[in-house]
């Protein structure tokens, strides 16, 4: 016999799994996991001490799909981890001192504010989730080039062309990733609910 999701307004992905605290903390190390493998995905960008990796995509998936206060705790874990040595940032690097720390700094912000938007339907649509992803790439970018530019003693006009300009086009390809991802999960558990 199975048994029918229901889905309701204000709902994240994770709410539909049943509640606990044991659901909760393993989908918080598993967020945190998810981005410190997504980060080993990373391509070298010339003349930049940051690459392009995997790891915005997935904490603005992780934000959306767990809600903010999973989202944040789980980029939190992330990054607390990872400033004690874990070597899961980009490129294997860990510690306080990577130039790139901001931007790690930036995506716990955006988790707040991607896994909001989420719970208010910003995941369920393609236009929303168009909005709600550039959204959260410019609060990792608002965080990130100032924090880089800083570490570096580059100006902040030599930040953004080295951690900025170059991602816009990767930027791209994620948000129109995950602007098909979510809505269509949401689709088939609502398609799914439907026939039950």
């Amino acid at each position: 016999m199975s048994t029918a999701v229901i889905t309701r307004p204000g709902q994240v992905l994770a709410d539909l799994l049943p509640a606990s605290r044991v659901k909760d903390a393993a989908l918080v190390l598993g967020g945190a996991a998810l981005t410190g493998v997504a980060a080993q995905i990373a391509v070298p960008v010339p003349g930049s001490p940051v690459p392009v990796t995997g790891q915005t995509f997935a904490a603005l998936l992780v934000g959306t799909s767990l809600g903010a206060y999973r989202g944040a705790a789980s980029l939190a874990v992330y990054a607390i981890v990872g400033m004690a040595g874990m070597p899961w940032f980009a490129q294997g690097k860990a510690g306080m001192g990577a130039p790139s720390l901001g931007y790690v700094l930036g995506m716990m912000l955006a988790a707040v504010v991607v896994g909001a938007l989420a719970r208010r339907g910003a995941d369920r649509s393609v236009a929303r989730m168009a909005g709600t992803m550039v959204l959260g790439s410019a609060i990792i970018y608002a965080v990130g080039v100032p924090y880089l530019a800083a570490a570096t003693g580059m100006s902040l006009t030599e930040a953004v062309a080295a951690g900025l300009t170059p991602f816009l086009i990767g930027d791209a390809l994620k948000a129109a990733l995950a602007m098909g991802v979510l809505p269509l999960a949401w689709k088939f558990i609502n398609g799914a609910d439907e026939k039950h």
